[in-house]
């Protein structure tokens, strides 16, 4: 691994540490966990109803937080593996900055008169290169 591989996983470690703490408590749920290509994976269990709803017309199925992706069930991990590994990319560019821009991006797409998801730059960017 190289120096900037380290120094990328070191930056979103705390985010990705986060999401690990909930293995157990997924897969005790009935879920799953792996690692795919350096990134933890984990999906159903307790997440089927644990992600979050971002509005009345938006329920997240799946989320990225630093090297770690969590979904609502194993087919949806896979349909958005490469949208979501963008999204990896993201946070070791931003590390523990990330939700604070992504949520500034969504603050600025409003105010454009945009939606707050769809025309955040970061989740544009991710739909683009995935």
């Amino acid at each position: 691994m190289t120096p900037r591989a380290v120094l990328g996983y070191l930056w979103a470690a705390p985010w990705t540490l986060l999401a690990a703490v909930l293995t157990p408590l997924v897969v005790v749920t009935g879920g799953g966990a792996a690692v795919h290509t350096g990134v933890l994976e984990l999906w159903g269990g307790l997440l089927r109803r644990g992600l979050p709803r971002l509005g009345p017309d938006f329920q997240v199925a799946a989320i990225t937080l630093g090297h770690a992706v969590l979904a609502v069930d194993r087919p949806t991990l896979e349909a958005t593996r490469a949208h979501e590994r963008i999204h990896v990319a993201q946070y070791q560019r931003w590390g523990v900055l990330f939700p604070l821009v992504y949520g500034l991006a969504s603050v600025a797409a409003r105010l454009r008169g945009a939606h707050y998801y769809r025309d955040n730059r970061f989740e544009r960017e991710a739909r683009g290169e995935a």
